[in-house]
Order: structure tokens, then C-alpha cells, then sequence
């Protein structure tokens, strides 16, 4: 079982006065499309790690499958959601996705790919890590094994999980993506204007922007 954990508690400050989860994206919204993603992928269970303007972005959910996890100390940093998120996880998981809002690219075939993934190499290694990368480059969302989970909980330092990568580098496993999906985010309004612009393709399939 593996737990997919989107972290929606930020201010998202990089993108201005306004919300970047609420913007719309894809005929629906930045939160909206992510979390829709996750559920058609093969997560046995998605959180939703709510903090800044959390009802505003728990209503544009309204009607998901999805569990919600408040988070109050948010304003400490990431690393506050992300022990919210695994401490509410179910006790039965055996591996935590930690999903960034920032990555709207990805899809549910990209995060079930790195599912299946992880729970082979996991068979294997009880203690493995998995991350995508795209020529080599890596990315997000990074998977941990449940034997993380006291780690992760009891980890003082407010930087993410990136120290606990760089501590068991020896336990990751890069898993090159056929995309680049992984490492395209949006936190800016001009990366947001970019997506936006006329230059970007039409999707016929979707009839909407591709880009």
C-alpha cells in the first residue's frame, strides 16, 4: 500500500497576492488537477495537507475521495506537512509519495509508474527510496518507505525530506521518467503567463492548453 501525501498547506509567495492552488489550470484548478491525477493513479489512499486559506482550497475538492489533514504549524515550513500528512497516513502503508503542489505537469501514469516501481525495488530492499529524474536530473514526487516513518516525524531540521535523501543516498533508486513532467513547475506568475500564452500548444484531446 502506498500513500500519496499532496502537500497543500503553503502560501505559495512566489506567485504574488494570489493562491497559486486556486488559479485555474486545464479547465479546472492547480489543486483540482493534481489531486484528480492522483486519484486515477494506483495511490491506495490520497492526503490532502490543508494550512493557508484551507477552506477555500478544501471546497474546490468538494466531492473527491480524498482524506484531509490540517496542518496549523504550517508557517514552520514544509517539513511540518509533510509529518502531518504521514502521521495521519494509514498504519498499513508501506510507503509514503510525498507530492508537490508545484508540479501540475504530472500525471497519473507518471505517479503510477513510480508506484509500481517502488513496490517492486521495495520487495527488494525494505529500505529503498524512489525518485524520477529526467536525463538523470532528478525530480519529484519522492517515494520513502515506511521505515522512514520515525525519521520523518521526529527530523528537526525544517528543510523537507531532503536531508534524509542526502543521509541514505546509498537507498535511492532513480527511476528515469519517459517525460519531463517531474521537473516542470510553476511558481511564478511568469512561469504561470508562459503556460497561459498563445504560443502554447492546443491539445486537441483535451481542447485545451498542453503546454
Amino acid at each position: 500500500m502506498v500513500s500519496a501525501i499532496l502537500l497543500a498547506a503553503g502560501e505559495s509567495r512566489r506567485m504574488g497576492e494570489q493562491n497559486k492552488l486556486l488559479l485555474p489550470f486545464r479547465n479546472s484548478t492547480f489543486i483540482a488537477h493534481i489531486a484528480d491525477q492522483l486519484l486515477h493513479s494506483e495511490a491506495e489512499e490520497v492526503l490532502v495537507v490543508l494550512g493557508y486559506q484551507a477552506e477555500a482550497v478544501q471546497d474546490v475538492l468538494t466531492g473527491r475521495p480524498l482524506r484531509f489533514v490540517h496542518n496549523p504549524d504550517y508557517p514552520q515550513g514544509m517539513t511540518t506537512s509533510i509529518r502531518a500528512g504521514v502521521r495521519a497516513a494509514s498504519p498499513n502503508s508501506q510507503g509514503y509519495m510525498i507530492c508537490l503542489s508545484d508540479l501540475p505537469f504530472v500525471e497519473a501514469s507518471d505517479y503510477t509508474e513510480l508506484i509500481r516501481t517502488f513496490n517492486q525495488l521495495r520487495s527488494e530492499s525494505p529500505n529503498v527510496l524512489v525518485r524520477p529524474a529526467w536525463q538523470g536530473k532528478p525530480g519529484n514526487p519522492v517515494l520513502f518507505s515506511s521505515e522512514y516513518r520515525d525519521a520523518i516525524l521526529t527530523r528537526p531540521k525544517m528543510e523537507g525530506c531532503r536531508g534524509l535523501i542526502r543521509e541514505h543516498a546509498e537507498c535511492v533508486r532513480l527511476v528515469e521518467m519517459p517525460n519531463d513532467h517531474t521537473l516542470r513547475d510553476i511558481d511564478t506568475p511568469e512561469e504561470y503567463e508562459r503556460f497561459l500564452s498563445d504560443d502554447a500548444p492546443l491539445d486537441p484531446a483535451r481542447g485545451t492548453l498542453s503546454k
